[in-house]
């Protein structure tokens, strides 16, 4: 039997936070890399075969929180590229959540700490990239956006596939907790 592609699960950015990004992603990111959109990551290898559950795992997390304010902190020069680092307890709070239901299912890579970030340059000389983070860091000035639900993908070895769409369906704020 031929095993299932890992899924990944990201934040679904409202539509205007994603254009931004997704310009900026356009604009300096190497061309011949950038197959996937902007996204801000919650795991990045849960497995294929499990799919039922997870989508249900997902599904039950989303249906009593509203969207999430996510505050976008400023570039972050990471080696290679230049991330914006996001923070939102809320976030944080719902990431922790599906880690404890994904428990076993967890990479070395998804058991570590979370970060959220959205990069728009990876896999770029060194120094480019040090330039583009610096002037970037001139340049911004901190604001908020808003993560409506997540979003479920197969990784296909390169590019990925949408998989499911799953809204945040309660009230803004509510994480579903007493």
């Amino acid at each position: 039997m031929i095993p299932s592609p890992p899924l990944i699960i990201t934040a679904a950015l409202d539509e205007g936070a994603f254009d931004w990004f997704q310009d900026l992603r356009r604009t300096h990111f190497p061309v011949h890399r950038n197959i996937v959109p902007a996204h801000l990551t919650l795991f990045h290898a849960l497995p294929g075969d499990q799919e039922a559950s997870i989508a249900e795992t997902v599904r039950a997390a989303c249906a009593s929180r509203g969207p999430l304010t996510m505050a976008v902190r400023g570039p972050w020069f990471i080696g290679r590229g230049v991330a914006y680092r996001i923070a939102s307890a809320d976030l944080d709070a719902l990431r922790a959540e599906l880690a404890q239901a994904f428990a076993p299912w967890l990479t070395p890579q998804d058991r570590a700490a979370f970060r959220p970030h959205i990069t728009i340059q990876n896999k770029a000389d060194p120094d480019e990239a040090r330039a583009l983070c610096e002037r970037l860091q001139l340049e911004f000035e901190p604001f908020d956006i808003t993560a409506e639900g997540l979003l479920v993908w197969r990784y296909l070895g390169g590019p990925w596939a949408p998989v499911a769409r799953v809204g945040f369906e309660g009230v803004a704020g509510s994480d579903g907790r007493s």
